[in-house]
């Protein structure tokens, strides 16, 4: 350290009533002092001017991608937004993964080695599906996270305790279902698996576009992880029931595709026979016709995430941040009125589905 960084030190641990060594184990990001000790000296250091910026050069985060497939391409967009906005602050980052069951206890959890070197790690990035005990885990043994809120599993998981980014995927299925309703559908079903955070929050928007147009909420959930088996399944189910349906709100673009080939089993068209919405715009102009799918800007995500995680390690006092970031409803080809019709032939595959 230069001679004017030792005297800052020096005046902040005087003004905290600390150790020299204890400021600059704070300053550094140390997670092993205590809490409250890391607040004060914090304030401190604050209030003599002392210049922070310095203390996240070369340092590093680590992206924990949680109970995911390695290329699960919304996670990689958002891994790739992470990454961008690491090499713009001059840091480095780190991937890692992990699997762990939601329902291990916080403190027989493991995690990987390297975060819990406070003098190589800065913070954690958490993407992937995560829930409430590895959350506890980190909180506890003080090190700094920031987590992709929409992907928390756990019954009344208390997320405003934690600095967390989400996509507002609320207001995503509130417009995807409010354009199909501009179209004059009435008869839309939701089709996804309403037992993962993500989806119930999209499907929380669908049902409220429903109820605002006094129509009845139609769902069809799944309980399956793959989403394009999801989507298949959902969609067979309706056929063979013969449900009235002239829509189809998919909760993502992949369940999306799944919906598409169920579709063609039966020998119905998209958009000519059933119109389909989708969710994220990953995979949404790789189908044909392309689908009109609602955006969530993963990139975006994981700039939010970075900029949040260094921000705790600064003032470990602040109150947690929630950050949401906006979507939007992208118009494609997968969606067209319901004429009179479309609606007959529909009536009649329905028909020969369930005779079958």
């Amino acid at each position: 350290m230069s001679r004017k960084r030792k005297v800052g030190l020096r005046e902040i641990a005087e003004a905290a009533h600390v150790s020299t060594a204890t400021a600059s184990r704070v300053l550094n990001g140390n997670w092993r002092v205590d809490g409250e000790i890391q607040k004060v000296v914090m304030a401190e250091a604050r209030k003599l001017g002392f210049d922070l910026s310095n203390r996240y050069k070369n340092k590093t985060l680590a992206f924990l991608l949680s109970n995911r497939e390695m290329l699960h391409v919304f996670h990689s967009r958002i891994l790739s937004g992470a990454e961008a906005q690491c090499t713009v602050r001059g840091w480095d980052m780190v991937f890692l993964s992990c699997c762990y069951s939601q329902h291990t206890p916080w403190n027989e959890l493991h995690l990987p080695r390297i975060i819990g070197r406070s003098d190589l790690i800065q913070g954690v990035i958490l993407a992937g599906t995560n829930s409430t005990n590895l959350l506890e885990l980190l909180r506890r043994k003080g090190i700094t996270f920031s987590v992709l809120g929409n992907n928390v599993m756990g019954e009344g998981a208390q997320l405003e305790e934690y600095d967390a980014v989400y996509a507002d995927d609320i207001q995503g299925g509130l417009d995807a279902t409010q354009h199909l309703l501009r179209l004059g559908h009435r008869h839309i079903w939701f089709v996804g698996n309403s037992r993962l955070p993500w989806f119930a929050r999209f499907l929380d928007g669908y049902r409220r576009a429903m109820s605002e147009a006094g129509e009845p909420a139609r769902e069809n959930s799944i309980d399956s992880e793959d989403d394009a088996e999801c989507g298949y399944l959902g969609t067979k189910s309706l056929l063979a029931r013969s449900e009235e349906v002239t829509a189809i709100v998919a909760a993502n673009d992949q369940i999306a595709g799944g919906v598409y080939k169920a579709l063609r089993d039966k020998r119905l068209s998209v958009p000519k026979d059933i119109s389909v919405v989708g969710c994220d715009d990953t995979v949404g102009t790789w189908l044909y016709p392309a689908l009109s799918t609602t955006r969530e800007f993963p990139e975006f995500l994981g700039k939010n995430l970075v900029e949040t995680t260094p921000r705790r390690s600064e003032d470990p006092g602040e109150k947690p941040q929630q950050i949401t970031v906006p979507t939007e409803f992208i118009r494609r080809d997968s969606c067209g009125h319901p004429f009179e019709p479309r609606k007959e032939l529909l009536h009649e595959a329905l028909h020969s589905s369930s005779v079958s």
